[in-house]
């Protein structure tokens, strides 16, 4: 297993709409491993296979508290099928956009449908911070991020923040 390095804004790879998996081999199983390894020590909850430069429809997420075993989910071409009607507000974090946290308000509970990785359709019924984290990634894999939900002047500052951060670290 290796840690992949993680793309951050501006890296306009992040606005790519993920490409569906067609077939689950031993390359996607390396590439689920190394996504949990890079998860584990960012630390995160969740990444998509876009942030680690892969724009293919595939997720892990691992939504345990610290004091809990890891409970580690690799979800590929995962697709929301039904949402709850209570909303949920959660601060949320972005490993591509670091030290950055927005309220959102979401679905409290989803059920998703996915590939695992035997190539076997499933269904999860999430609720709380799991079907946070899920709505999260699989925005990630539509293009969408979290600064998408701040007013566009907001967003901007945010932007122009991380592209002029970006330059400073190609000219040094």
């Amino acid at each position: 297993m290796t840690i992949r390095p993680i793309i951050t804004l501006p890296d306009p790879l992040l606005r790519t709409v993920s490409a569906p998996l067609e077939r689950i081999d031993e390359a996607v199983r390396t590439l689920a491993a190394d996504m949990l390894e890079t998860m584990y020590a960012a630390p995160g909850v969740g990444l998509a296979a876009v942030q680690v430069g892969v724009p293919h429809r595939l997720i892990v997420l691992d939504t345990a508290k610290d004091e809990e075993p890891p409970r580690p989910l690799v979800l590929i071409n995962p697709e929301i099928v039904t949402v709850g009607s209570e909303l949920r507000e959660h601060e949320e974090g972005c490993l591509s956009i670091p030290d950055v946290r927005i309220d959102i308000e979401r679905p409290g509970s989803l059920k998703v449908r996915y590939l695992d990785l035997d190539g076997k359709m499933q269904e999860l019924a999430a609720e709380g911070l799991l079907a946070t984290a899920i709505q999260h990634e699989i925005d990630h894999l539509n293009g969408k991020l979290i600064i998408d939900f701040l007013s566009r002047l907001k967003r901007d500052i945010i932007i122009r923040r991380f592209k002029k951060q970006a330059k400073a670290e190609a000219t040094a």
